[in-house]
């Protein structure tokens, strides 16, 4: 698209549009099939998975990697620094070698709510769904639905990004759109988890 600055050096997969204004940084691997909204930027070496949306002025710092399906609202922000600085302790300016980039990691399907903010390093589980306006500061299991500052968790969506309903007994839940079912278990953190039912 005319106005966008996509770098020469990034990979931009078959099908991908990006739009006016939107800036692909050296060494960002995108798959086919994507869309970069307007204004959106994706830093240097960023990994984005086939069939993803970027939408208007979401900004993916480096070294952030989504999965394939990723859904990103507008003005959301990936960070990717854990104590941000312009300058050190003795004023001078920070520059690129001085400090060290995190990153944050969506899994396939995720759904990132306009204006959400993930702090780095985090990873949003796969098909989990992050709430308009949240802000992430711990790993987000799949399938969970986070809502809030800091985000917590409130419920499990399904692939459709439906709320899930709970089962005919307890830890089974249900899709109401799509029939599919789950089974929450407590995973090795001692958190609660899903996976798909037998």
């Amino acid at each position: 698209m005319p106005g966008a600055q996509v770098s020469g050096q990034a990979l931009v997969g078959d099908g991908t549009t990006v739009w006016e204004l939107a800036q692909i940084r050296e060494g960002a691997v995108l798959g086919e099939d994507c869309v970069v909204g307007r204004g959106a930027y994706v830093g240097a070496g960023v990994r984005i998975g086939a069939r993803s949306k970027l939408q208007n002025f979401a900004l993916v710092y480096e070294p952030a990697e989504l999965g394939e399906g990723v859904f990103v609202g507008p003005a959301v922000v990936l960070t990717n620094d854990r104590n941000p600085r312009s300058v050190d302790p003795e004023g001078t300016p920070k520059r690129a070698g001085d400090w060290e980039a995190v990153g944050v990691t969506v899994g396939e399907g995720a759904s990132l709510g306009a204006r959400s903010v993930c702090v780095a390093p985090v990873r949003v589980g796969r098909w989990a769904m992050v709430a308009a306006g949240a802000v992430v500061t711990a790993d987000v299991p799949d399938h969970a639905l986070v809502v809030g500052v800091p985000a917590r968790r409130v419920g499990w969506v399904g692939r459709a990004g439906t709320r899930l309903s709970p089962g005919v007994r307890a830890g089974l839940w249900e899709c109401p759109e799509t029939g599919e079912r789950y089974e929450e278990h407590t995973g090795p953190d001692g958190a609660p988890q899903l996976r798909p039912a037998d």
